[in-house]
């Protein structure tokens, strides 16, 4: 099985943010749910958002933090981003993530 961090470092040399349009990474613990909206041209990160907080289901966490990102990204005037899953799996809660910040207007 491979690395996820190997994984995560060969996505980061394709994928990069600017300040008109960010950088969504996601990084998912056992129990909770990470989202940062970084520039990277500036190494700023623009907005965050975490499940710290909340009770429920790992994927329960992971919708109320995609909808949360995006509502930041929304007072910050972002409109779109580009998705870093952080070398996870696109499935679960770090999908759910993004069909979150989707739904609540950022586009992906």
């Amino acid at each position: 099985m491979i690395n996820r961090n190997k994984i995560h470092t060969k996505l980061r040399f394709k994928v990069s943010g600017t300040a008109s349009r960010p950088r969504l990474a996601v990084y998912r613990s056992l129990q909770n749910v990470f989202a940062q909206l970084i520039d990277d041209e500036n190494g700023v990160t623009l907005a965050s958002a975490s499940s710290l907080k909340e009770k429920g289901s790992l994927t329960q966490k992971a919708k109320i933090v995609g909808g949360a990102i995006a509502k930041a990204a929304a007072e910050k005037k972002i409109k779109t981003a580009v998705y870093d899953r952080g070398g996870f799996a696109y499935k679960g809660a770090v999908k759910t993530l993004c069909e979150a910040a989707r739904e609540n207007g950022l586009t992906i």
